[in-house]
């Protein structure tokens, strides 16, 4: 009744005021936060994590069975390929080198008296070959007892770091147990997955960065060696593996890691700050100012950083966009700005 009375005390000719369309209760343009839609640079990159694996890594085992009577190293310490590590009691094995060795040379003296009595006809060609024949098996024999004594002798097989040992000097060690691991340190591999969406992205050459919570205050720089040939169907990812200069020796085989892998820089990526994504079902939508009035409009995401994220579709530069404010608008209502700043990722 107070307003009809209002009204009716109006001069004539004079109409009420116009209230915003649409808006709230009261006719008041909703006060949000808005930004300008501005081009940057933006680096794309996409992160995984993995594992640190050895370059080259071996368990040293007991080829032959025998007594440990030497061990010729220090653990933890580098070594050379084909430095000596253990020595196993070889006294029967080399006894039977000798055995072989001299039914080898008898053998061979018995050829050579069958290739001259050969040539002179004077025994028959089963005789000759006979002789052929015993000296090749003593020969043979002679090869494989050698190779039995050279196994008493336990050799690093590359360049690398001895582990910690797992036996002692005089115990006896049998076939296949374990002695010592050798392991290469520098380089390291680095094994990790990507989605499969990243094919035509990942390639060998390519630069990554790696970082360990060992030392979390440094990034280590690698490059990728290799992309698998297939993708794994149940997490339908991309195994990839890269190479790690560890010339400091700063890095372990079986560390977790977070590698960093990046794409290349856009020159006029739409980046905005995250907050003005304002997610609706499964869509991401983003409130436009338009002509004073917020516009709903759907979008399409990219890559993401740290309180930002990439527009690839939805958006174009020199838009206003709504960072703040978001629960109280909907589509075609009147809103008022209270700040207006660039959207452009820091």
């Amino acid at each position: 009744m107070r307003m009809l009375k209002l009204l009716l005390c109006l001069p004539l000719g004079m109409a009420p005021p116009v209230l915003a369309q649409e808006g709230p209760a009261g006719g008041f343009a909703v006060a949000v936060e808005t930004a300008e839609v501005t081009p940057s640079e933006l680096e794309s990159s996409v992160q995984a994590v993995g594992t640190l694996t050895a370059e080259a890594s071996a368990t040293l085992r007991a080829e032959v069975p025998g007594q440990i009577i030497g061990v010729h190293f220090k653990e933890g310490q580098p070594l050379a390929k084909g430095a000596k590590l253990f020595s196993l009691e070889a006294t029967v094995l080399e006894a039977e080198v000798n055995e072989a060795r001299a039914n080898a040379n008898r053998s061979e003296s018995a050829l050579k008296r069958a290739q001259e009595l050969a040539a002179k006809q004077l025994i028959s060609g089963t005789d000759y070959d006979s002789a052929r024949a015993n000296y090749d098996v003593d020969v043979a024999r002679l090869r494989s007892s050698q190779a039995r004594l050279s196994k008493t002798v336990i050799r690093a097989p590359f360049d690398g770091f001895v582990g910690l040992r797992r036996i002692n000097i005089g115990d006896y060690a049998t076939v296949g147990q374990e002695l010592v691991d050798v392991v290469q340190l520098d380089p390291l591999r680095v094994d990790f997955s990507v989605p499969e969406t990243l094919l035509p992205k990942v390639r060998p050459d390519q630069q990554i960065e790696v970082s360990v919570d060992a030392y979390p205050d440094e990034t280590f720089a690698g490059q990728i060696i290799a992309v698998a040939p297939k993708s794994e169907v149940q997490g339908h990812s991309l195994e990839v593996r890269a190479s790690l200069p560890n010339e400091a020796l700063k890095l372990r085989p079986g560390l977790f890691v977070r590698v960093n892998i990046s794409l290349g820089v856009k020159s006029n990526a739409i980046v905005i700050p995250e907050q003005a994504i304002w997610p609706i079902g499964q869509n991401k939508t983003v409130y436009v100012v338009v002509d004073g009035k917020a516009q709903q409009r759907v979008v399409r995401l990219g890559d993401r950083k740290p309180g930002n994220v990439e527009i690839i579709a939805g958006l174009e530069a020199g838009e206003i966009i709504v960072t703040a404010g978001q629960m109280k608008l909907y589509d075609g209502v009147a809103v008022r700005s209270v700040s207006d700043t660039p959207a452009a990722a820091n």
